[in-house]
């Protein structure tokens, strides 16, 4: 560090505690958005000073090189990579900034009664996070000295995968609200196979990653799309129940059943599977077991109303 702090010693010592104050942020429950907001703020104006040219040309900023950045990642373990270069500290901690932001909005969603304005945090939490990841991905990550290694956090696919479960996790609170505000049918069931595409993408773009590094979040993607194929096929037997197409109903009921069958499997497999992330079981959670009782609900209603159906042929030869 000799040679960074003893040129620019005040921005170096500012640098240095505004860096560790953002490092306390992102495990203090306490932190909201609007203090995280002041936290990185701080920290990156100090960065881009090591970053940005000095005299506003495309000069490089020699001060860029002079310290070695270490960082570990989501899913390669306790192993860290390392790079002497002050835009992969940038980009290492913005990515973390927004890794923040998407688990504030996952514990937000995760209690009971979130209010509209709870809701609407969410979705602003993920919408910023989902931001964070593309911004570096198209204009950091590129210019970084030594290329993103494979299977690792800046890894171009990981940061797509990423984006798009926040994009995925997003729509999950409009599906909670339009299911609580009760919403069209159609409408729901709309969102829901949107929802479903969204993690099924995000499974196919991990597809070539090593499965070592990349099963257990497979596994959870992979849930999530047959959940959310569930609730889609679900409310489509709903709305289709809704214009007497019992027969059509129920076949969209059972497919229901079937998505929903294999998503608890996937529960099973996903808390069986080592590797980086949850030790949570989602087959237990509230809004799982919910489903479930919807789906067994909802078929046994369009059976009713199936037997209750007149047979036209057979009135025809009773009339005859």
């Amino acid at each position: 560090r000799g040679g960074w702090y003893s040129l620019y010693p005040k921005k170096a010592t500012d640098l240095r505690t505004s860096r560790a104050r953002l490092l306390e942020m992102f495990t203090d429950t306490t932190c909201d958005p609007e203090i995280m907001k002041n936290a990185t703020d701080t920290y990156f104006s100090l960065l881009q000073g090591f970053i940005a040219s000095l005299d506003g040309t495309k000069q490089e900023n020699k001060l860029r090189f002079m310290q070695n950045f270490k960082w570990t990642d989501t899913l390669q373990g306790n192993t860290p990579s390392a790079q002497q270069d002050a835009i992969f500290e940038l980009v290492s901690m913005a990515f973390n900034v927004a890794i923040w932001h998407a688990k504030f909005a996952s514990r937000l969603a995760g209690k009971e009664n979130v209010t509209e304005v709870e809701a609407k945090d969410v979705h602003r939490s993920l919408k910023f996070a989902a931001g964070i990841f593309k911004h570096l991905k198209e204009v950091y990550i590129p210019h970084l000295i030594t290329p993103a290694e494979k299977g690792r956090d800046l890894d171009p696919r990981v940061m797509d995968t990423y984006m798009v479960q926040c994009k995925a996790e997003a729509q999950e609170v409009t599906i909670a609200r339009a299911i609580e505000l009760k919403h069209n049918a159609t409408l729901i069931a709309t969102l829901a196979f949107e929802t479903a595409n969204f993690y099924q993408k995000a499974d196919h773009t991990l597809n070539t990653l090593e499965p070592e590094c990349s099963s257990k979040w497979r596994n959870y993607l992979q849930l999530k799309q047959h959940f959310y194929m569930a609730y889609a096929y679900c409310y489509h037997g709903q709305t289709l129940l809704a214009i007497d197409k019992c027969g059509e109903s129920i076949k969209s009921l059972q497919e229901a059943e079937k998505c929903y069958s294999r998503a608890e499997a996937l529960c099973k497999e996903y808390r069986q599977t080592k590797g980086p992330g949850s030790t949570a079981k989602p087959s237990e959670q509230l809004f799982f077991t919910t489903l479930g009782g919807l789906i067994k609900n909802t078929l046994q209603k369009c059976e009713r109303e199936n037997g209750f159906m007149p047979n036209p042929s057979r009135k025809k030869r009773l009339s005859q």
